[in-house]
């Protein structure tokens, strides 16, 4: 999958749970837990500008974009 998510990485850093992210966020727990886990084939713009704001970070840092390794011939 060319879009690796760090969400994990992020609530590490700053020590909180899937339910610390919910409350301080409103978002569903449901919607964390699938970006935790990369279950996620894409992000909604106010999602993504909460979890900015309540880990003062860029989207990079929630996700980023790992390209395909070229094929032989390519």
């Amino acid at each position: 999958m060319p879009i690796q998510y760090k969400l994990h990485e992020l609530m590490g850093k700053h020590r909180m749970n899937i339910q610390t992210v919910h409350e301080k966020t409103g978002l569903a727990r449901s919607t964390i837990s699938a970006i935790y886990y990369g279950n996620v084939t894409r992000i909604e713009n106010d999602t993504l500008v909460k979890l900015c704001k309540l880990f003062d970070c860029q989207p990079s840092d929630i996700m980023e974009f790992i390209p395909d390794e070229p094929k032989d011939g390519e």
